[in-house]
């Protein structure tokens, strides 16, 4: 099975998107958005996000990813007058444990990429800033980069600043930008602080919004509830690899990125307890997570218990086995492995490729907005909903929808 989901081509995944189609800002109401509705064997169209409770079976489960975007590029001019931007993408240690990172004094060391590169031939680059949170709050600070390794991928950069007992997170909320996607083309504004992340983020790690949960309210939230759906919380810390298309012509050629996710133990225990019900993540980032539970309980079933950090694999769900675990049965695996470890979360990374053929285990529909063409999100899709993907895509053209990170949403129902 794996090498055919390997020699998929990503040109069967491609669709034309003129660029005047891509939302450059959001709308002035988070849940005015259309809502492409594709349920399974039927034509898509077309209503209005704050109607999604319509559509959602009864006593739905929805599962919302609670990370928080950090403002991780940092502007710094050298005396020439050079630009060198720092986009800081991960900590160097910690085993992904964003929250330590952020909390951590100077100084830091991350992998980040550098912009205008070229031009930082030696020497430590620095900037004036003053902190307006925190207990610091008023304080002057002098902050300092330096490049202590560069490779292909990324440099490894040491902050260091004064006062040293300021948190890394209050630095960046200081001197950093939002970093908008890429293919906005367009510099973060002021109002980006607050649209380009959703109402209920929480833990800082992610360099991009978990942008289908953009379209949601506290009040939309509040209805959903009354209705009787279900709402569960996850983590996980979106990776800049988001924006990244697949380059090459088969998809076993790409190497996913790899990112943080966490998930409390009563979440766990909720998943458990409703499988019978219809989970619905609320993103393709909620997706990645609750899917990549599912594969480190058949890890931890397969491979037994033991102390090493918990990463899945992009390839694990093509691997031939006679028979997978059911979702209960994984997840009372993950269960026991808190109760072994005395946690109270499971903290893992993740690099799962979802593409057509991988078993979805916990997922029975999906939120999402409208992915780029030749992504690996557009590949979740389809294997989720198959090849009725197309359909909705081109009506979603036909019809006006906007795409992309601020742009419209789907309901998706297999």
């Amino acid at each position: 099975m794996i090498h055919d989901v390997r020699n998929i081509n990503i040109a069967e995944y491609d669709y034309p998107l003129p660029d005047e189609r891509i939302a450059k800002y959001p709308l002035p109401e988070r849940d005015a958005s259309k809502l492409l509705v594709k349920t399974h064997g039927s034509a898509s169209r077309q209503d209005v996000f704050r109607n999604i409770g319509d559509y959602l079976p009864e006593r739905s489960v929805l599962v919302f990813n609670e990370t928080k975007v950090v403002r991780a590029r940092l502007q710094f001019v050298k005396e020439s007058g050079a630009a060198i931007e720092i986009f800081c993408l991960e900590p160097v240690t910690g085993n992904g444990d964003y929250q330590l990172a952020f909390s951590a004094s100077s100084p830091v060391e991350w992998h980040c990429l550098v912009g205008n590169s070229r031009r930082w031939k030696e020497g430590p680059l620095a900037m004036s800033l003053t902190i307006n949170v925190g207990t610091h709050s008023g304080a002057s600070v002098q902050l300092h980069a330096e490049r202590l390794e560069k490779n292909d991928a990324y440099s490894t950069i040491r902050f260091s600043w004064e006062p040293s007992d300021i948190s890394f997170a209050d630095v960046l909320e200081a001197a950093g930008e939002i970093p908008l996607p890429p293919y906005l083309h367009r510099e973060a504004e002021p109002s980006d602080r607050e649209r380009y992340q959703t109402v209920f983020a929480k833990y800082e790690g992610s360099v991009a919004a978990p942008t289908a949960s953009l379209h949601l309210t506290k009040p939309l939230i509040s209805k959903l509830k009354a209705m009787g759906h279900t709402i569960e919380e996850v983590t996980l810390h979106v990776g800049a690899g988001t924006f990244r298309p697949v380059a090459t012509d088969t998809i076993g050629e790409h190497e996913m990125h790899s990112e943080s996710i966490i998930v409390k133990r009563q979440t766990i225990e909720h998943l458990r307890d409703n499988i019978g019900r219809t989970i619905i993540p609320v993103g393709t980032t909620s997706m990645r997570t609750i899917e990549s539970v599912y594969w480190i309980g058949v890890m931890l079933i397969e491979q037994g218990f033991d102390e090493r950090h918990l990463h899945v694999n992009q390839w694990i769900p093509y691997q031939d086995r006679e028979n997978l675990p059911s979702a209960k049965e994984s997840l009372d695996a993950i269960l026991r492995y808190l109760d072994k470890h005395h946690l109270e979360a499971l903290h893992a990374t993740t690099a799962l490729m979802i593409a057509p053929s991988c078993p979805i285990m916990i997922t029975k529909a999906l939120i999402t907005n409208f992915h780029q063409p030749k992504s690996t999100l557009l590949l979740l899709v389809s294997a989720l909903i198959g090849d009725e993907w197309k359909e909705a895509y081109k009506f979603a053209l036909d019809h006006g929808f906007r795409f992309l990170s601020y742009g419209d949403s789907c309901f998706f129902m297999p």
